[in-house]
């Protein structure tokens, strides 16, 4: 046999996709990405009218400190328990045991779950625990998209209407398609493509779908990730350093909680019901709030802008007593059953992070410190690299730190790649 014949041929293009295959997908897309971003701003509204009711209006009616640590003792466990009554007595108890869940949503939970599950996201957001709203709400988005599709048109694969779900509401979260492109892409990898064409054959709809997302939460909303820090110029050896040496330090430090977290877990689970999880949760996460100060509590982005328009307003020792408070109240909040996500809190904590290693070592820039402690400390906490590097790059308005990133986010993933990640299977035990 020749040496011609025995190479094996090179594989086959994928097929060319017409657009009379794409087009019936750009209504579905449209709709679903309006409808995903305007459920989203619905809640985040009244949460935040909450919020500010809690936190503003009674403790002033009743001439106390809003921010006071009695205050946040009291507020966060009694969050804890109405959380608790909404999980014990909500039909499907407000979705399954969020520290079992990651970002997507897996299987579309049944319509009759998302009251309860919005309510306590709601009563969450507004109540101070350090979390998110990413996941309840793409939960509930994905549950009506599936549900209302496969009313709409029957034929439909239900998956459909999950990746547009999906991608609309990172959209709508982020306020930029970029994301949802990027976390798509990755999740399709490896895997057999829905659509028998190219890669971005199948992120058109996604794609259009987190478009009509980021475009309606802009339009409404206004909102942005950039936090305003001292502009950055053209990198040195000395930046590079500090990326790698921060980055790969934060991802230490969010191993050590992915780590704590399935011993956490065990113990609020111990407990058995949600009247006796939550509310102890809540306790605790009063006390660590009376700690770390308020800027510790709720989902941490708009205290991670107060933390940024001032990076010299803090000594270092109060940044890593931010930065190791926030870690823990995330981790007790996801553990002990308060319905949430753990990009937001993680970025506070990859931030302060950052900001304290500038403030130990002035030559540290502040803009790549701070952009090094979220990417290692998300790429602990999430596992996801696209969505890592993203967020710690937008946060930072300079197009050189991107750089920086994508080489620091090397040896950061070296560290986090085939260990536990900060989810658990059903026995109790870390998803790897």
């Amino acid at each position: 046999m020749s040496n011609e014949a025995a190479v094996a041929p090179p594989p086959a293009a994928p097929p060319a996709v017409s657009a009379r295959t794409l087009l019936p997908l750009v209504a579905p897309a449209l709709v679903v990405g309006v409808g995903c971003s305007l459920l989203f701003l619905a809640v985040s509204e009244a949460a935040e009218r909450l919020q500010d009711v809690l936190w503003t209006r009674l403790p002033g009616a009743l001439g106390v400190s809003g921010y006071g640590a009695l205050w946040m003792i009291v507020m966060l466990t009694a969050t804890g328990v109405l959380v608790g009554l909404v999980v014990w007595k909500a039909p499907g108890h407000a979705g399954p045991d969020p520290a079992t869940l990651g970002l997507g949503a897996e299987e579309p939970v049944a319509p009759y779950v998302l009251p309860g599950l919005v309510v306590a996201a709601a009563l969450m957001l507004a109540g101070g625990p350090s979390l998110g709203p990413e996941n309840p709400i793409i939960a509930t988005n994905v549950a009506l998209a599936f549900w209302l599709g496969r009313k709409a048109a029957p034929a439909s694969p239900g998956a459909l209407w999950a990746s547009l779900a999906s991608a609309a509401t990172l959209g709508a979260l982020f306020g930029t398609p970029v994301a949802a492109a990027l976390v798509v892409s990755e999740a399709l990898a490896g895997k057999p493509l829905p659509i028998k064409g190219s890669l971005w054959d199948n992120l058109f709809a996604p794609l259009l779908a987190a478009a009509a997302g980021a475009l309606t939460t802009t339009l409404i909303a206004s909102p942005s990730f950039d936090l305003g820090l001292p502009p950055f110029g053209r990198p040195g050896w000395g930046d590079l350093l500090a990326a790698l040496v921060v980055s790969c330090a934060a991802t230490v430090l969010g191993m050590l909680a992915v780590h704590a977290f399935p011993y956490v877990h065990a113990a609020f689970a111990r407990l058995r019901h949600p009247m006796l999880m939550l509310p102890l949760g809540g306790l605790l996460l009063g006390l660590l709030g009376a700690l770390g100060g308020h800027l510790t509590l709720f989902k941490g982005l708009h205290e991670v802008g107060e933390l940024a328009a001032d990076p010299q307003g803090w000594s270092a020792g109060q940044f890593a007593v931010m930065t190791v408070v926030k870690l823990a109240a995330l981790v007790t909040a996801a553990a002990c059953g308060f319905r949430g996500g753990r990009i937001f809190p993680a970025v506070f904590v990859g931030a302060a992070f950052g900001l304290c290693a500038h403030a130990l070592v002035p030559a540290v820039n502040v803009s790549v410190g701070v952009a090094a402690g979220v990417l290692g400390i998300l790429l602990a906490i999430t596992r996801q690299g696209w969505i890592s590097l993203f967020t710690s790059a937008v946060l930072v308005a300079s197009p050189a730190i991107l750089a920086l990133m994508c080489v620091a986010s090397l040896p950061a993933w070296l560290l986090v790649t085939g260990r536990p990640q900060m989810q658990l299977s059903a026995d109790g035990t870390s998803v790897r």
